[in-house]
């Protein structure tokens, strides 16, 4: 097939565009980290669907000594999204009307991530996706399950 010099220059002014505003509309995402499991995505709050981790206020103790870990499993969060676009996949709603999702980060589940780093436990009551990646943390000692802690549910409920 062959292309004249207008042709060439057309398409390449269509690609051009449309890159310019693909680039355009990721980096006018706006996003807040609330908690671990909670974000505000251009103006959706969004709960993680499946995961629970520790509330901000919750502490867990390691070598007699008091971590915030909620607010490490909202640092870890922050850190793995970083500059990233985040997507996510919409299941419905709570009873507090937030987005129920799967958020992703170049095609990885943050709530895999978090999971499987021992900040957020699988939230069985809801869903049994994230069991394995539990599975590991607590096997490998990692995160919260190298600590004295108390399950979210748990802390909310005697709060």
């Amino acid at each position: 097939m062959f292309l004249n010099k207008r042709k060439v220059i057309f398409l390449t002014s269509i690609f051009l565009l449309v890159l310019f505003l693909t680039i355009n509309d990721i980096k006018s995402q706006q996003l807040k980290v609330v908690d671990g499991d909670t974000i505000h995505l251009d103006g959706k709050k969004i709960r993680f669907l499946g995961i629970d981790t520790p509330e901000l206020k919750q502490t867990c103790i390691k070598d007699k000594i008091e971590n915030a870990c909620g607010v490490t499993a909202k640092k870890i969060l922050i850190k793995k999204i970083g500059n990233n676009s985040v997507e996510c996949i919409t299941e419905g709603k709570d009873k507090y009307k937030r987005i129920l999702a799967e958020c992703f980060v170049n095609s990885k589940s943050l709530s895999s991530y978090l999971v499987r780093s021992g900040y957020a436990f699988a939230y069985r009551k809801y869903s049994k996706k994230f069991i394995k990646d539990e599975n590991y943390a607590r096997a490998n000692q990692l995160g919260m399950w190298s600590m004295k802690f108390e399950y979210p549910w748990d802390y909310r409920k005697n709060k």
